[in-house]
């Protein structure tokens, strides 16, 4: 295990967190997946979060993320999805098809890992043998 410090603690939050797309239609293709994905990273950094395995799917996305304890996960989940939601609504705005700042589907599925985590992260990485098309990308193989 990989402990990470704060001032005053020692840490290893990790956490399995689900969202799809608003009424989990397939929006997540191309340069878009690319987008998100190199967004979704400096996202994290910010919060002094760490993505260690993720990956999209053309309806959703799955992660693990290691999560400082100064931060609850519904902020960290919160944020990723708000500023994505944005980008994409002002990025995107000719070629949607709704009004607002709706890109994600309300709620989030979340799950600690524990001793586990080998587990989540094979999961994580079999997304792509699950579903049978394949427009997909790896998302976050960059080392920190």
């Amino acid at each position: 295990m990989d402990y990470k410090t704060l001032s005053h603690s020692t840490w290893d939050c990790k956490y399995h967190v689900v969202f799809g797309s608003k009424y989990r239609t397939k929006r997540l293709y191309g340069s878009l997946r690319q987008e998100l994905r190199e967004l979704f990273i400096k996202l994290a950094i910010q919060k002094g979060c760490v993505i260690e395995e993720g990956f999209l799917m053309p309806d959703h996305v799955h992660m693990l993320i290691s999560i400082p304890p100064k931060y609850s996960v519904a902020h960290v989940v919160g944020f990723l999805k708000g500023k994505t939601a944005l980008y994409v609504a002002n990025r995107y705005a000719r070629k949607r098809k709704y009004k607002g700042y709706h890109f994600w589907a309300r709620g989030y599925f979340v799950s600690t890992t524990g001793y586990q985590e080998e587990v989540v992260r094979r999961y994580i990485r079999n997304q792509e043998k699950q579903d049978k098309q394949s427009d997909y990308a790896d998302l976050f193989q960059l080392k920190y």
